[in-house]
């Protein structure tokens, strides 16, 4: 596992923390769950294909 995805998820997280603060903060409470919903699914696209790409690892290994 790299690193990198680490502080990717890190990122898009602090990112999506800091916009919905300013549009709570503007008081559109709306547009910041749609924020914070589309940072959630950013990072599971992103887990998802590194699972994929691990089960495809177990796939090669075991020859199935």
């Amino acid at each position: 596992m790299d690193i990198d995805i680490l502080f990717r998820i890190a990122a898009i997280g602090i990112l999506v923390t800091v916009i919905s603060q300013i549009l709570t903060r503007a008081g559109r409470e709306d547009m910041a769950m749609l924020a914070t919903l589309s940072g959630l699914v950013v990072v599971l696209v992103m887990v998802v294909n590194m699972i994929s790409d691990l089960l495809n690892s177990i796939r090669t290994m075991f020859s199935l």
